[in-house]
């Protein structure tokens, strides 16, 4: 089982202020990129992997999702989301993503969102998510970049103090790494790009897009504090599909 950090009192509640005041990479970068990327979600059934405050449940539902079943392992998440959503055709589950067995053939879309750089065995999830999507089903995934998980010390800085350059190191080594995130001792999985990749099409599936997202022009005019993400890559994202038989 992944390490349950959400639950860290000190660790969610100052995640939920970040997300509360939309001030992280979350809403104006990783979701547009993400939901831009998606088929038409009308009449589909929806798995969330990792759904938090069941955000991306509520607006699949808004976009005619017929169905969403969202799975995350922080009971503190789950009760935000559920106190959030007012809606019978969204299902809460509590279960760490590496544990949950969704059913066969019961899903047209999984969708997880800056979860699975938590988890262990990536390449197990993405054979349960295979076996779970409907053929022609989507699997679409966005995780904190592999230049950013290979390099927990982040940034060099300058004699001023400013951000010099990214430090990187031990790239091909794949393991579990610690960092401070609001509190130390967060674990992530740190793999490269060419596992996340390989780990679809070992599953089966057929690889649609990948994507690195960065803050445009425009949007560093109003948010400058997001220039730093436009110097190496926060995000990767990538879209499969399930051969239809």
């Amino acid at each position: 089982m992944q390490q349950n950090i959400y639950d860290h009192p000190i660790f969610f509640s100052q995640y939920q202020a970040l997300r509360d005041s939309d001030t992280g990479l979350n809403g104006v970068l990783e979701q547009p990129a993400l939901r831009g990327a998606l088929p038409p979600l009308a009449g589909a059934d929806v798995l969330d992997l990792g759904c938090g405050f069941g955000d991306f449940a509520r607006w699949a539902r808004g976009e005619g999702a017929a169905s969403v079943t969202a799975v995350d392992l922080s009971e503190r998440m789950l009760e935000q989301a559920r106190a959030r959503t007012q809606d019978s055709a969204i299902h809460y589950r509590r279960a760490a993503i590496e544990d949950y067995q969704p059913p066969a053939d019961a899903y047209d879309l999984a969708v997880s969102s800056l979860a699975l750089h938590y988890v262990a065995n990536y390449a197990a999830v993405a054979a349960r998510v295979f076996a779970a999507l409907r053929p022609g089903g989507v699997f679409a995934l966005t995780v904190e970049h592999p230049i950013c998980t290979a390099s927990p010390q982040g940034w060099a800085l300058d004699a001023a103090g400013e951000p010099s350059h990214w430090t990187l190191d031990a790239y091909f080594q794949q393991d579990a790494r610690a960092s401070r995130w609001f509190v130390d001792g967060v674990i992530k999985q740190h793999r490269t790009v060419e596992s996340y990749v390989k780990g679809l099409l070992d599953a089966g599936f057929q690889l649609l897009h990948l994507g690195e997202p960065a803050p445009d022009p425009q949007t560093l005019a109003y948010r400058d504090g997001l220039r730093p993400h436009a110097r190496r890559p926060a995000l990767l994202l990538l879209v499969a599909r399930k051969p239809a038989r």
